[in-house]
């Protein structure tokens, strides 16, 4: 039987989850979702929609979805869904989980890792974050998990952006893809956006593809440019915003280009091959101590003695590794790795992974 596809929507009070998924219930996509929302707080499916009673938890929607109101745990619901299904009382062939606004989407990605039963019928396809172009900036400030759902994600959904002007979608945009690089960013209207921009990501895929946004890698440029000029250690590495941005007028954008943010991202490249088994073992160590504060990491690597690229990426304590294609004839050998967590320390990251090569 084919694993069903899962989508974690995530995003911080107010930012737009709900109206994306009101849209998924109705609209004629051909699909048939199972849509379970995680019943807390105010931001519930609309109850025009549902006019359900009170004691019916799954309610079917004329266009072949399903929406389940969870009021506890997920595993029972993602279990009791199953067993609708292979009776034959519920047909769907995906899932998408509303997490919470305050949320931390951690723990539910676990879930399909760490419970075998949901590992035998659900696979994790990606996590899909939304993020309020109006209040972004603030609630990235002040919450904690609002930044957490950032670094989580496999893709990131602008709404609201028609309540701010370019400039703040820019700095927006360019904050975001500090937190996580790896992450597409597409602007999302009053919840219309292509299904197809929403499902069948693969952002837990065990691939090769590892896209980082271009801006991000050329600051990371930038960055080991500068440290090389033995740069102090309270520098932060924004410096491509220092020139010239001293007067009053830039005093706004110089702010908000320098936003410390516990969840941060980097990258390790290298043309030097690994030492597998060094490399196992720091890798076991980093996950053994720093696990709780990773949130996500992946990596195409090139190991000693190896024709073949080796993947790897993980949530928290749990990683996985599998053997890729065949590095190409005239493909740049080059490991690349990147690491988005909290307060993670970059420099133990680096040097312990250029300790490793051959």
């Amino acid at each position: 039987m084919a694993l069903i596809p899962t989508t974690i929507l995530t995003g911080f009070l107010g930012a737009g989850k709900t109206t994306l998924l009101n849209r998924i219930l109705q609209e004629d996509h051909g699909h048939k979702i199972a849509v379970i929302e995680n019943e807390f707080g105010q931001e519930n499916i609309d109850n025009e929609i549902l006019v359900q009673d009170s004691n019916e938890q799954i309610v079917e929607m004329n266009n072949g979805c399903v929406c389940c109101t969870v009021r506890g745990d997920l595993i029972v619901a993602l279990s009791k869904l199953i067993e609708q299904k292979n009776a034959g009382k519920l047909s769907f062939d995906r899932v998408i989980i509303e997490t919470t606004g305050l949320a931390n989407p951690g723990p539910v990605a676990q879930t399909f890792f760490v419970d075998e039963e949901i590992g035998t019928y659900y696979m994790l396809d990606a996590v899909v974050t939304v993020v309020d172009a109006r209040h972004g900036m603030q609630q990235l400030d002040e919450h904690e998990e609002a930044q957490r759902q950032v670094g989580f994600a496999d893709k990131i959904l602008l709404s609201k952006t028609d309540l701010v002007d370019a400039e703040q979608i820019a700095m927006l945009r360019t904050r975001l893809a500090r937190m996580n690089p790896r992450a597409p960013i597409s602007p999302v209207d009053f919840g219309k956006i292509a299904i197809s921009e929403v499902l069948d990501l693969k952002g837990f895929n065990l691939n090769a593809k590892l896209d980082l946004d271009p801006d991000f890698l050329r600051a990371e440029e930038e960055e080991h440019h500068h440290e090389e000029g033995h740069c102090d250690e309270h520098c932060t590495h924004e410096h491509h915003h220092h020139d010239g941005h001293h007067g009053d007028k830039h005093a706004h954008n110089h702010h908000h280009a320098h936003h410390s943010d516990d969840i941060a991202a980097f990258v390790f490249k290298s043309t030097r091959p690994f030492n597998t088994g060094q490399l196992d073992e720091f890798l076991g160590g980093l996950v053994q101590v720093f696990g709780p504060r990773m949130l996500r990491y992946k990596g195409v690597l090139l190991m000693e003695g190896a024709d073949r690229k080796v993947i790897f990426q993980g949530v928290h304590q749990i990683m996985g590794t599998d053997i890729g294609a065949k590095w190409g004839e005239n493909e740049l050998r080059e490991s690349k790795m990147v690491f988005i967590g909290k307060n993670l320390p970059k420099d133990i990251f680096i040097q312990g992974l250029e300790h490793c090569l051959v």
